[in-house]
């Protein structure tokens, strides 16, 4: 694992995660170090992972640790469980995720780092193929720039030159309709998200779950609202649980109540 980690195909800030934890265990007898909700989990079924070109099959990245966290703090508000719902639950931050849970299983989320979705304060989402592959060859960006224009200096930042969502609805606020349109499509694209997911559990979706920095937004929460109520009661909890959710699975694996996967 620790080669595979450090050689990681993507560059992302969780990698660092196990090895941190691998060192800090390595430091006290008999302490044993896990791994929680990856952001590179795949539980999708064979067909969701079909593209149009055999050369590129989907592949999933996306906020698990936080969406699972939140589907079960909705789960034991509603005095039930994580795998008796169906939910539907959209991480808003940096990068955008969305993803269709059937039963304690994300059957189908997008790519949330590197090219698929709504396009989000710092990822470009899903572009048009042709356009992008005539930018590749068109001698103006390198390889590494390109990529940047995907992931890092995409979405709102290439728009508008800042990710800071508070920051932008102020300009709204102040008549910056350049702001406005730039903000509200991002909103528009993250709720055609959010009904193609629910498409995904057969239009059978117990509620919809708006997590991330970025519902601590009124502005952004009550045009989502405006779209995706007839779907499913929509519930908000702002902001992220991660740290609280890399507690409660290490304790639930020391309890025996969640499962221990060995990496091979």
């Amino acid at each position: 694992m620790r080669l595979d980690t450090l050689h990681a195909m993507r560059t992302h800030a969780c990698n660092l995660g196990c090895l941190i934890a691998a060192e800090l265990a390595s430091m006290l007898p008999g302490c044993r170090a896990f791994i929680a909700d990856p952001g590179v989990v795949d539980e999708m079924d064979e067909i969701p992972h079909i593209t149009g070109s055999p050369l590129m099959p989907r592949v999933t990245i996306w906020h698990a640790l936080n969406q699972r966290a939140i589907a079960r703090r909705y789960a034991r508000e509603h005095d039930t469980r994580y795998e008796n719902l169906n939910l539907v639950i959209c991480h808003l931050g940096g990068g955008i995720s969305i993803g269709a849970h059937d039963h304690g299983r994300a059957i189908d989320v997008n790519n949330a780092l590197d090219g698929e979705g709504p396009f989000s304060p710092e990822r470009a989402g899903t572009l048009p193929a042709g356009q992008l592959i005539d930018l590749c060859y068109s001698g103006r960006f390198t390889k590494d720039e390109l990529k940047k224009r995907i992931s890092g200096r995409a979405g709102l930042t290439a728009h508008l030159g800042t990710t800071d969502v508070p920051a932008i609805v102020a300009s709204i606020e102040n008549g910056d309709k350049k702001a406005e349109l730039i903000l509200n499509a991002m909103i528009y694209q993250v709720a055609k998200s959010i009904g193609a997911a629910a498409v995904a559990l057969y239009g059978k979706v117990d509620a919809i779950l708006l997590t991330g920095g970025i519902a601590h937004s009124d502005y952004v929460v009550s045009r989502l609202k405006e779209r995706i109520s007839f779907l499913a009661p929509v519930y908000v909890y702002p902001g992220e649980d991660e740290l609280e959710a890399l507690a409660q699975n290490a304790l639930g694996a020391l309890r025996g109540e969640l499962p221990i996967a060995e990496y091979t």
